[in-house]
């Protein structure tokens, strides 16, 4: 069995989102498994809206996920081949050139919907005259379609099985745009063909684009990749997710705290018949990752979701793997281990361990119930100055008991929050020790 070679072909027009993350995780993972290749390969074509910032944007988001790939490539910097492929096309009689401008096809468009019949390009281009050929491209720039047979296109689909459509159905793609830029139907094939693709997951709207690459590749002389679609994203109520992408860019996500474990983890299940479950690792990620799971239906996804993930692989991490960050806080290293063991258990983002350090270090402002002032203030009298051993929470709620004779949740929770300004937290027997400040009530 030959290896495999997988390859993620990003547009580098703007920054990655979780569909794209879906797309180039599934790419990866078979990559992964298999011990093949994963080619970063850019879709840079467009000239103008390809930018380098983008490009960097790119590679810092897919090592920032530890998704790395074994080389890039770009397709601007392949331009040459393209233009042979199109030679080989318009050499075979595959490859032919129109003129009709934008407006030109929308009416023929409508004019075909209006007839009840498929908007399908009426290949009008083919019956010119040569005269009337030669006027057109003296008032205008033409543009490339590919001619496709018109039989049916069929393939095994990875995920959505058996598929077959009827090219009959289908415009003749175009390949090359009047303003001579090579569009991503013919550049992809070619690129596929020379890097060895084997194995492509994409979207499930790039159906009909992938039956036409079918019949592009073979008229190329190449043999079609295995193809596998997964299904696209919605909103945790079903809805397109098209107008919300920019919200959901990945470095927006790592900006909110989001973890490269939990996006993984969820992008790697979602949509397939296995359970969600916080994975650690590529390696463990990659080892329960099936495309034959995946089902077709619509996938919803959910932002909220990240968090729990998220929350649960920070806790999982030893104190080793944050010391950095709980230094540059300003932890004094004495207390560090034991401040990431308080804390840990209450954050959901690495940015909630500076407010408990802040309590720690500065105290809180007290939240006390009017009919709990009273007792509150004389508990508080009670309490020494720090610092607090271990046993300061028990030596102190026993010394209040036995002055107040309260017992139970009318004990703790008042004395809790007059010292956190919280009625949850971490378990207080751990976090006084941790104290650099009295409360403020019991100052005096």
């Amino acid at each position: 069995m030959s290896p495999i070679v997988t390859r993620f072909a990003p547009s580098p027009t703007g920054y990655l989102h979780i569909g794209n993350l879906r797309t180039a995780l599934f790419n990866y993972l078979i990559a992964r498994k298999s011990g093949g290749t994963f080619i970063l390969r850019l879709d840079d074509t467009d000239g103008e809206r390809s930018k380098q910032e983008y490009i960097d944007a790119i590679q810092h988001d897919l090592d920032w996920l530890g998704l790395g790939w074994d080389r890039i490539e770009q397709q601007s910097l392949r331009l040459e081949r393209y233009s042979d492929a199109a030679d080989r096309l318009r050499a075979d009689g595959r490859f032919y050139e129109c003129f009709e401008t934008p407006t030109e096809l929308d009416l023929k468009r409508k004019k075909q919907l209006n007839m009840g019949r498929p908007p399908v390009y009426d290949r009008a281009a083919l019956a010119l005259q040569d005269a009337d050929r030669v006027r057109l491209k003296a008032e205008r720039e033409g543009y490339w379609r590919f001619l496709l047979d018109q039989t049916r296109i069929d393939w095994d689909d990875g995920i959505l099985g058996p598929l077959s459509i009827d090219a009959a159905s289908v415009s003749d793609p175009v390949l090359i745009r009047a303003d001579g830029q090579v569009l991503y139907t013919l550049a992809s094939v070619v690129d596929d063909m020379d890097m060895g693709v084997t194995h492509i997951v994409r979207g499930s709207d790039h159906v009909t684009n992938t039956a036409t690459q079918i019949q592009i590749i073979a008229a190329l002389g190449g043999t079609p990749p295995d193809f596998a679609h997964h299904s696209l994203l919605t909103g945790a109520q079903g809805e397109a997710l098209s107008k919300r992408l920019g919200t959901l860019s990945l470095r927006d996500l790592r900006a909110q705290g989001v973890t490269p474990a939990a996006l993984l983890s969820l992008l790697a299940r979602l949509g397939s018949s296995q359970p969600v479950e916080l994975r650690l690792t590529l390696d463990e990620i990659a080892d329960g990752f099936d495309l034959g799971q995946f089902g077709a239906a619509p996938t919803k996804f959910d932002a909220e979701d990240l968090w729990p993930l998220t929350r649960a692989d920070l806790q999982s991490r030893p104190f080793e793997a944050v010391a950095d960050e709980i230094a540059a806080l300003g932890v004094p290293d004495e207390l560090a281990p034991q401040f990431w063991t308080v804390a840990r258990e209450n954050i959901t983002r690495m940015d909630d361990l500076g407010a408990w350090w802040t309590l720690c270090r500065d105290g809180a402002a007290p939240d006390i119930a009017p009919e709990d002032a009273e007792f509150v203030a004389e508990a508080l009298r009670l309490l020494p100055p720090p610092p607090y051993g271990p046993d300061a929470w028990k030596d102190w709620t026993t010394a209040v008991r036995e002055a107040t004779g309260r017992k139970g949740k009318s004990l703790f929770m008042p004395l809790r929050k007059a010292v956190t300004g919280q009625a949850h937290g971490p378990d207080m027997a751990a976090l006084m020790p941790l104290l650099q400040r009295v409360p403020a009530r019991a100052q005096g």
